[in-house]
């Protein structure tokens, strides 16, 4: 894989992670009607310092067997299916969200950055993605350039957080409702479909490696 494809994938994968509604996503938009921009700053920060050390305690402990044909065609095609039922799952989410008031939290400015910490680490559907989707990516990254392709990767992710958690949490202060958008709906559907189109492609490059 070229350096341009490399960099499209994790964009384009990793950005449905990074867009989507979750609860770190929820609690941007409660602090950030109180807090603004800052606070999606924090909370970037806070969702780094998890992320970046879950991804490389898997990127070692898969360094060792990433050449192995059986794991490659195993992590593929688990990464490949959640990738779809993910796509799936967006794209339905896209049609039926519902308009969300969220909650001005009396927490102090203090303690943004443990709450971003708490709703990252302990979201099981981070540590699924991570476990399926993201360990295909490590082991495209690992096979681009071992450990410097799995931080070089992060790189072309984690700027999509602090962009869009900041935007959003901007938003929230000036009032927008960034759910009952309908641009936003669209957008969320439209990487729906992107992640089933790299979900079959990730189990067909999965197959055709082990054959």
């Amino acid at each position: 894989m070229d350096l341009l494809n490399f960099v499209v994938t994790i964009v384009l994968v990793t950005a449905s992670g990074a867009l989507a509604p979750g609860s770190l996503f929820f609690a941007n938009i409660s602090y950030g009607s109180k807090f603004g921009a800052k606070s999606g700053l924090i909370f970037s920060l806070s969702h780094t310092v998890v992320e970046f050390s879950l991804i490389m305690v898997f990127a070692l402990g898969l360094l060792t067997v990433a050449n192995e044909p059986i794991v490659q065609l195993i992590v593929g095609i688990i990464g490949g299916i959640f990738l779809i039922v993910f796509g799936i799952v967006q794209i339905r989410n896209s049609l039926l969200f519902n308009v969300r008031e969220s909650k001005v939290s009396k927490s102090s400015f203090y303690h943004l950055f443990f709450i971003g910490l708490a709703f990252t680490g302990l979201n099981p559907l981070f540590i699924v993605w991570w476990l399926t989707v993201g360990a295909e990516l490590i082991l495209i990254s690992l096979a681009f350039a071992s450990l410097a392709g799995v931080i070089f990767m992060y790189i072309c992710h984690v700027w999509m957080d602090y962009v869009w958690l900041i935007i959003v949490a901007h938003l929230a202060k000036k009032g927008t409702n960034v759910i009952g958008l309908k641009g936003y709906r669209i957008f969320i559907g439209v990487f729906g479909a992107i992640l089933i189109y790299f979900g079959v492609t990730f189990i067909i490059n999965a197959i055709e490696l082990k054959i």
